[in-house]
């Protein structure tokens, strides 16, 4: 299969995406809509709201334009003159989290071995099945798996601080790349515009804030009123109708009460001062600064566990959750990596 071919089969893949989302009637339709409106009743932080969202930041992305774009960069995708087996491990914390990998594996001639998450193993099948309807030789190129991965070449996995543990020990004498949590971080200036702020919230909301470029900690200027801030946020306050992100809330709150330490109440998310990044369900951390200088040198000392920087100098607000095909997880290279190997 040509590169040509590849981008071909990808394309078509978001336009059936894009046309099924968009309402128009295609052939899959009906099983779409239906795994979108009953992953809640699986997994409870698996919305229709939040699975719609990931299919159309994927969906969008999926154009020929952008594949070539990406593609472009890598000479040596033209010719693929022996395919490797690469076994993927999924995560799940939100919809299609390991969507780019599958992409990535495919997209490089390449022959995937995925294990799926228990928390999202549907999807991603059925995003197969469209991409080898479009191109029927994928058949033969696409494997999941619930138990073990076995018969790989190299590895890319996914999850916890704990899960890479395993990682490490299992996949040691493989080439591989292992991720491992990261969370995201938003620098207000003060100068933002109420729509930048209002952008903002979907950083900090969308899935959540389970993913890792979800938004787990602000950077405020001194003297900066937060709560006014959140007046911008009122479209995003029923995320507190959600069953298990409000006993996330109620169970934070209740332990900053008993220790009697300061946070603010909006209601629906809580706000505490940290110096750490990764804040609970339910909670955003959050430092005030005098100097914007502080901030990234701060930001640089944890840069193996930031995954964004939301600003107006770095990716716009509201795009966290947008990331384009080049935009690789923890920076690290998938493509360049898949290829080094051949």
């Amino acid at each position: 299969m040509t590169l040509k071919e590849r981008i071909e089969s990808f394309s078509e893949l978001g336009k059936i995406l894009r046309d099924t989302l968009e309402g128009n009637h295609t052939r899959y339709s009906s099983e779409l809509g239906q795994l979108i409106n009953n992953q809640q009743y699986k997994n409870p932080w698996f919305t229709p709201e939040n699975v719609s969202m990931a299919l159309k930041a994927i969906a969008y992305e999926l154009t020929e334009e952008n594949l070539t774009i990406w593609t472009g960069s890598y000479h040596a995708l033209e010719s693929v003159d022996h395919a490797l087996n690469a076994g993927v491990v999924m995560a799940g914390n939100i919809p299609l989290a390991g969507f780019h990998d599958f992409l990535s594996v495919l997209i490089s001639g390449h022959n995937l071995i995925a294990k799926t998450s228990s928390k999202d193993p549907e999807l991603i099948v059925l995003i197969s099945d469209i991409l080898c309807h479009v191109n029927p030789e994928y058949k033969k190129r696409i494997t999941f798996t619930d138990g073990l991965l076995r018969g790989f070449d190299v590895v890319i996995a996914t999850g916890s601080d704990n899960s890479s543990r395993y990682f490490e020990y299992y996949f040691r004498n493989y080439p591989h790349i292992f991720r491992k949590n990261r969370n995201s971080v938003a620098i207000i200036t003060g100068s933002e515009t109420p729509e930048e702020l209002w952008q903002l919230g979907s950083d900090v909301f969308s899935y959540f804030g389970l993913g890792c470029r979800s938004v787990s900690k602000i950077y405020f200027p001194v003297g900066y009123d937060i709560l006014k801030m959140t007046h911008n946020w009122t479209k995003y306050s029923a995320i507190i109708n959600h069953d298990k992100y409000r006993n996330n809330y109620d169970y934070n709150k209740a332990v900053f009460m008993v220790n009697k330490e300061e946070f603010i109440d909006t209601g629906y998310v809580l706000f505490k001062g940290n110096s750490k990044i990764s804040s609970p369900v339910a909670v955003l951390y959050y430092e005030y600064y005098d100097s914007l200088n502080y901030v990234y040198m701060e930001i640089e000392k944890m840069r193996t566990k930031i995954q964004c920087i939301v600003s107006s100098n770095d990716i716009p607000f509201g795009r966290a959750q947008s990331p384009h095909l080049w935009d690789y997880a923890d920076g690290t290279d998938t493509l360049g990596f898949l290829l080094k190997k051949k």
